[in-house]
């Protein structure tokens, strides 16, 4: 009986020391001559190295080529809202920018939860993206300030690249929105159109894109000389909105002339509750906006609002990360539309 040994029928798979050896060089020079590392490797290794690898048959790890250079290909864009064109259009401009620097960008949704984003965040720091961007208003009171800017600080000493928006108390790249003062003009343009009787439809206050743009609308009604303006507080989205302009229905719209909603997607909203209510928005009551999302301009009548570049903000907000530039705060200016929604009040309105 022949008692040889019978080779195996399957071949173990090559491996980078399999490569370094065959190289004559280390397996830290293997490694980052495979790897795309910037850290220097010899000419002639890196050509003797690849050679190895192809006489082998080996093939580089993905997840060694991202440790390698420190980041993978891919951006990852953090949002509150999937639904809301709000961040829909600036996933838009950081997947322009993403593009143009030959990079994948992948979403997570936090759901307007501090929570989710702190555990997003740790996941996507043991992804190791090439960036990570935070669009969101920041939620006051949570909690999670420290532990999300020590996780992000511990992606950036391993060489992640951050810019975030909105969040301008994060020590971080930031593109900062002028909330209170576009909100603040938007109250003086509607003053100068006789308005008079306002209420301010706004989220809850710990959620600083609502407080910044409520308090903005006071502080211009205050300098035109309008000291009385009614609030009610609704969820910070489009069923708010609905929520809100029936409750007002409900309790007799009385005076009001002019209902400020903090982001257009209230507005919106509150524009279909009093449809359904059997008023005609822009004639029976007033609604302004802010944001300026794409569907402004398609309701009926076209909605008075405060222009935000969101896709701009969104384009930027990854080149910031990207440059490297040491943390700045970049402000974002505003601009009013007037629109069909809030038509000029008559002269004998005004007291």
């Amino acid at each position: 009986m022949d008692s040889a040994p019978r080779a195996s029928t399957s071949r173990k798979p090559v491996t980078l020391h399999d490569v370094a050896r065959e190289a004559g060089v280390s397996y830290a020079t293997a490694s980052r001559a495979l790897n795309g590392s910037d850290r220097t490797v010899r000419a002639e290794n890196v050509t003797r190295v690849h050679a190895a690898a192809q006489k082998l048959g080996y093939a580089p790890h993905l997840s060694a080529q991202a440790i390698a250079r420190g980041s993978t290909s891919t951006v990852a864009l953090v949002v509150s809202d999937v639904d809301d064109p709000y961040f829909s259009s600036i996933a838009a401009g950081v997947t322009e920018a993403a593009e143009a620097a030959g990079l994948i960008v992948t979403m997570a949704v936090a759901d307007r939860s501090p929570e989710l984003e702190l555990q997003i965040v740790r996941s996507l720091r043991g992804q190791h993206p090439r960036a990570i961007v935070i669009a969101g208003s920041r939620i006051d009171g949570t909690g999670t300030r420290d532990a999300l800017i020590e996780e992000l600080e511990m992606y950036h000493t391993t060489g992640g690249r951050i810019a975030v928006i909105s969040q301008n108390d994060l020590p971080f790249g930031t593109l900062d929105i002028d909330n209170h003062g576009g909100a603040k003009q938007l109250a003086l343009a509607l003053a100068e159109r006789g308005y008079r009787k306002f209420t301010i439809m706004h989220g809850d206050d710990t959620i600083r894109t609502s407080h910044d743009r409520r308090t903005g609308f006071i502080d211009g009604l205050r300098q035109a000389g309008i000291t009385r303006c009614g609030a009610i507080e609704v969820a910070f989205t489009r069923d708010g909105g609905i929520e809100g302009a029936r409750t007002l229905v409900a309790q007799g719209l009385g005076e009001i002339e002019v209902i400020f909603a903090v982001n257009d997607m209230m507005a919106i909203g509150a524009m279909t509750a009093f449809r359904d209510a059997g008023l005609t928005p822009g004639k029976d009551i007033a609604v302004a906006g802010f944001d300026d999302i794409g569907s402004t301009m398609d309701v009926v009548p076209a909605l008075t609002t405060v222009r935000v570049p969101l896709r701009e903000i969104g384009l930027r907000a990854l080149q910031l990360a990207l440059s490297g530039e040491t943390p700045r705060l970049v402000i974002i200016p505003t601009e009013v539309a007037i629109r069909e929604s809030t038509p000029t009040r008559s002269s004998e309105r005004i007291l």
